[in-house]
């Protein structure tokens, strides 16, 4: 059992709480998440980020059990991974807008889909993180693995290669083979009951192909932010801030996507200077600092970019 096991029970604690919160109080009743709504979730959960990147700054090796490390320096690595992992999340929210548009989700059902994807995407993190801590103190070679792969995966985003069909992906064909489908959504839910037997909406299917989707956002964003820290407890609650703020961020920026045209050219170059971070980690260690100044610097320099040149029309 870690030293710390007191501040990882009494986070997530603070996360189920904000989860009951939310679906519990907040959105009771079924309804199309507007604009100021979505404005002031999204900025509600960078306030406690930034509170907690606070505490980290005066009680970080208590919260993390590092007590030879300065909590500046703890702080700092909790900033950059979550700067890292916010800006992968908003390229992924054009994936989201895809697969709802190609399901025709009705707005009020999207903020469950999404509210039951964010709760099994912190499932499916918290594995990721284990096994990839797990195994870059065990096998230090897997570094290099993850460096190559993230200069891979950036250098592809670089070259704009256009997202897939969802209609045509193996989850869906194996979903709508094997499983009993209904034609139509049924209200909110998963599945019904018809004749004594169950059976599956549209609705669950979007939330699989959400999932799906997430564990293929998690191959890259987790090693990612490996290359900043490799101190589970930071790269653990950098993601879920990350994460739990993505729902309100996405109807927040829905209507704005093309504004920001440029951003996947910036989150290219992040992966790729990350990537090469990770391969020369044996010869020079960057300062944290250096690498949080990077970061925001290319995110702030492809959306200025993006809204001085902004996209042309594209003609019918």
């Amino acid at each position: 059992m870690p030293s710390n096991w007191l501040f990882w029970v009494l986070f997530n604690a603070f996360v189920l709480a904000m989860l009951v919160l939310d679906l519990g109080v907040f959105n009771r009743r079924e309804h199309a998440v507007r604009f100021r709504e979505a404005l002031a979730f999204t900025a509600m959960w960078v306030v406690l980020a930034a509170v907690f990147a606070v505490l980290l700054a005066h009680y970080g090796h208590l919260m993390t059990g590092h007590m030879h490390r300065p909590n500046r320096v703890l702080s700092l690595e909790f900033v950059t991974g979550y700067l890292v992992e916010y800006s992968l999340s908003v390229d992924n929210l054009f994936v989201f807008l895809l697969i709802f548009s190609y399901f025709r989700v009705p707005k009020p059902l999207q903020h469950k889909v999404l509210f039951w994807g964010i709760l099994g995407a912190l499932v499916l993190r918290a594995i990721f993180i284990v096994t990839g801590v797990a195994l870059i103190n065990r096998f230090h070679w897997v570094i290099y693995i993850f460096g190559a792969f993230l200069v891979y995966v950036g250098l592809k985003l670089m070259r704009g290669e256009e997202q897939g069909d969802p209609g045509k992906s193996a989850v869906v064909k194996f979903f709508r083979k094997h499983m009993r489908l209904t034609h139509d959504y049924e209200s909110n839910h998963f599945s019904i009951m018809r004749d004594g037997v169950r059976w599956f909406t549209p609705l669950a299917l979007v939330l699989v192909v959400v999932e799906t989707t997430d564990v293929m956002f998690a191959t890259d964003s987790i090693p990612a932010v490996l290359a900043i820290t490799r101190d589970p407890f930071i790269v653990y609650t950098s993601n879920v801030f990350a994460i739990l703020g993505l729902r309100s961020l996405y109807f927040a920026l829905a209507g704005l996507m093309d504004l920001f045209h440029l951003l996947h050219y910036g989150l290219a170059t992040i992966l790729i200077f990350i990537g090469a971070k990770m391969l020369l980690s044996n010869y020079y260690e960057m300062p944290i600092e250096w690498a949080l100044g990077v970061v925001i610097g290319v995110l702030a320099v492809s959306v200025v970019l993006s809204l001085v040149f902004p996209k042309k029309a594209e003609k019918a």
